[in-house]
């Protein structure tokens, strides 16, 4: 099977940065990153998912948290200068973001929000980040999401 390069995955080759692709059976029933983490067979700690949330003052914002993780809502308002943030209705996400439930990744966007990832990742010389669409991932250095999204590092789970 050829894999279809993602926007994604093209943002990455542009940037020179080094990344693999795992590819997974895809579970409508089942679109949770412990399941992505069970098909690759990677640690859900290294499986990191994409949240689309809405601060009160500087809107549309992006969190990648570890798949067991729970986002701390008070912590990432802090960290995104927010006073509260909460996750964006399931029907807003494709037209924000140009992806679906299950393929959210903090590459690519229909617009450049600004991306917080869990200070987790630092734990790992890689995590893996949907690629875009369902059943793909990015496995890449944590550092190297960091300079491909300018994200902020902070500890955003419980």
């Amino acid at each position: 099977m050829k894999i279809k390069k993602t926007n994604a995955a093209r943002i990455l080759d542009n940037l020179k940065i080094s990344y693999d692709i795992k590819t997974y059976e895809v579970d409508l029933d089942d679109l949770s990153a412990i399941h992505v983490a069970a098909s690759t067979g990677m640690d859900v700690k290294m499986v990191f998912k994409t949240l689309v949330c809405r601060g009160d003052k500087n809107g549309i914002l992006m969190a990648c948290i570890p798949g067991d993780g729970e986002l701390d809502f008070k912590a990432l308002a802090k960290v995104s200068g927010n006073k509260s943030v909460e996750m964006v209705a399931l029907k807003e996400v494709l037209g924000l973001t140009g992806y679906v439930r299950g393929g959210c990744s903090p590459l690519g966007a229909k617009k450049n929000y600004p991306v917080y990832l869990d200070e987790s990742a630092n734990n790992f010389e890689a995590i893996a980040i949907s690629a875009g669409i369902r059943g793909q991932q990015l496995i890449l250095s944590p550092n190297d999401l960091v300079k491909a999204v300018d994200a902020t590092v902070a500890k955003l789970i419980r």
